[in-house]
């Protein structure tokens, strides 16, 4: 499916329909407007980055270059992103940090915009939290396993509340089809609920997903990750339903894929198998591939038909054919692994960022050129935590 981005110029008209009678001589409301907030031609991406120990915050503008500083929020222990928001752990709660990019995707066509950076509040909960949205409603899933949901309307005010509490959920949640999708429940934690919005059940699927841990939100559906593999919830005019993905082979526990990480919307998905391996999951074939990389300490990839990225505890990023499993190059970037938070890899359509907190730099790559180094951000502060907002 194409995606159209619609500008405000032209809007993404649906034929002429006629103007109510009380309306003529008023100026039309484009359609897509969204109030305090600018829409653009292409998605406006940003990274949100945080120092762990001091807690300095500074959001880096991808298309203008420009660094926003938001202070500091206490030392930050993980942080996560639901496209817009980002979510930062600390000892005392999770700050919230509008990062004023985001985009809406109609299906047919995508709406992205950019507004004012800013500080949005915060949620009472301890990391590492997970986080999960719809237009409605945003979840938030902590690290003591309790959930609560969000009204989106009052957070997109910077007024977030203290939520509501989401009872009998242990596992990350997600907002998908107008519903809930909530792991976990049960008398042995591996049952499946679909609820609606108020948190009441609607149907449980047959498939069960066992001690759930990953999670990711595709155009195929909500994915889970298993202990036997991974669970796909798709939904269809109101309907759900499950099938499952084996892994179709015995995983120890330390080497099942529990943090899925991908390009926004993608069905390939990427997740470390312990130390030493790397596991690519296609939701649309339903099947698992085992990469073996080496050492690494974080990866991620663009989906069909781009590399697999995957950044080595040597500190060298290498890519390899999703396919074959082969790698295709390498290259030096980052210095060896050390303690403290790892460094992550962030990817969209054509490029990937790389922190070095060590460096204190950002670092573009062109994963579509040999891994070549388009552009390097150097900052006045260390960028231990990072994710990437506009999606």
């Amino acid at each position: 499916m194409i995606l159209t981005a619609c500008l405000l110029a032209s809007g993404c008209a649906g034929g002429d329909e006629p103007e109510p009678a009380g309306d003529q001589g008023k100026e039309a409301v484009p359609h897509g407007y969204v109030e305090g907030a600018q829409e653009a031609a292409e998605q406006q991406s940003r990274l949100v980055m945080a120092d762990a120990a001091t807690g300095t915050v500074r959001v880096l503008d991808l298309v203008t270059g420009d660094t926003a500083t938001l202070g500091a929020v206490g030392p930050v222990t993980d942080v996560t992103t639901d496209g817009r928001f980002a979510y930062l752990a600390t000892g005392t709660g999770t700050e919230i940090v509008d990062s004023g990019a985001w985009t809406v995707d109609h299906g047919d066509h995508v709406h992205y915009y950019r507004a004012k950076i800013r500080r949005a509040g915060r949620a009472e909960g301890p990391g590492p939290v997970r986080a999960h949205s719809d237009p409605a409603v945003t979840a938030l899933s902590f690290g003591d396993g309790s959930v609560r949901l969000f009204d989106r309307e009052a957070l997109e005010d910077a007024r977030p509340g203290a939520g509501r509490a989401l009872p009998d959920a242990t596992a990350p949640v997600i907002p998908y089809g107008e519903h809930l999708v909530v792991p976990g429940t049960g008398a042995a934690h591996d049952r499946v609920e679909i609820r609606d919005r108020d948190g009441k059940p609607v149907s449980s699927p047959d498939e069960t997903c066992p001690e759930p841990r990953g999670t990711a939100l595709t155009r195929r559906g909500a994915v889970l990750g298993c202990a036997d593999g991974a669970l796909l919830i798709s939904e269809n005019s109101g309907a759900f339903t499950a099938r499952k993905i084996p892994y179709g082979t015995s995983v120890a526990p330390a080497e099942r894929a529990v943090d899925f990480r991908h390009r926004a919307g993608s069905t390939t998905l990427a997740a470390r198998a312990g130390r030493n391996a790397v596991w690519i999951l296609d939701v649309t074939g339903l099947r698992w591939k085992r990469i073996e990389t080496g050492p690494v300490v974080a990866v991620n990839t663009a989906g069909e038909g781009t590399p697999l990225l995957a950044l080595g505890a040597d500190g060298h990023l290498s890519a390899h054919d999703p396919a074959t499993g082969k790698r295709t190059v390498r290259t030096p970037l980052l210095p060896p692994a050390s303690r403290g938070p790892a460094p992550v890899i962030e990817v969209d359509t054509s490029r990937a960022y790389v922190n070095d907190p060590a460096g204190r730099k950002v670092y573009e790559i062109d994963f579509n050129d040999r891994l070549r180094r388009a552009r390097t951000f150097s900052l006045d502060f260390t960028p231990s935590h990072m994710v990437e907002t506009g999606r």
